[in-house]
């Protein structure tokens, strides 16, 4: 029964997400609780917010790590069983149910993350290029505009446009990657609702550059 593989593709998703990378590390080095910190959140920015940048650094790789981990471990596991025309639709199962574990982990009772970096990490184990283009964009993104959240939804977006491209050019034979995506970016914005409003309003929270300028 082919359900029971993908199953077992959701629980290795959700539980390599689930690692709370952050929260490890600010209470391993500072001593504290980080979603008690800033925005409560256990990804790469308020992990920075809490203990500097290498933290948020090691925080924000270790959130990518994880989630083509899940990627990783499925096709290892399940890939033999499943075949070439089933294996794409597991890993996606496991890069979703990823960024579910960040966001709602089991080990911190269900808080956790908004989900970008199992998002970028799952999605890079299927195209390697990702994770430079995310890079790009989202170290761009920060240091033009401030906003981590608005980092994480462009790069939602282009994770999407990446794979509905490589659909429609027949690089990848199955939809898929595609519906991955488009679930995870729901996620990741269902996690984000309360900065979209935030953003909205003009209340939002920097970082970086722009964060150093409007304290001056």
């Amino acid at each position: 029964m082919q359900i029971v593989n993908f199953l077992l593709a959701a629980a290795i998703g959700y539980l390599c997400g689930s690692i709370p990378f952050g929260y490890i590390y600010v209470r391993l080095l500072k001593g504290e609780d980080l979603t008690k910190i800033g925005s409560g959140r256990t990804g790469g920015t308020n992990s920075f917010r809490a203990a500097g940048l290498g933290v948020g650094v090691l925080t924000s790789f270790s959130d990518v790590l994880k989630g083509a981990a899940a990627v990783w471990l499925t096709t290892w596991l399940l890939g033999d069983r499943l075949g070439a025309e089933l294996l794409p639709w597991a890993q996606a199962v496991a890069g979703v149910f990823a960024v579910v574990g960040h966001n709602w982990s089991v080990f911190l009772r269900f808080g956790g993350g908004a989900g970008t970096g199992p998002n970028v990490g799952w999605s890079a184990a299927i195209w390697p290029w990702i994770f430079p283009i995310a890079f790009l964009i989202m170290g761009g993104m920060l240091y033009f505009v401030g906003m981590a959240s608005v980092a994480s939804l462009s790069m939602a977006v282009v994770t999407i446009a990446i794979f509905a491209y490589r659909f429609a050019a027949g690089i990848d034979p199955t939809p898929a990657y595609l519906v991955g995506s488009l679930v995870a970016g729901l996620v990741v914005t269902w996690a984000l609702r309360p900065n979209i409003v935030r953003v909205l309003n003009g209340t939002e929270r920097l970082v970086g550059r722009r964060a150093k300028r409007g304290s001056q």
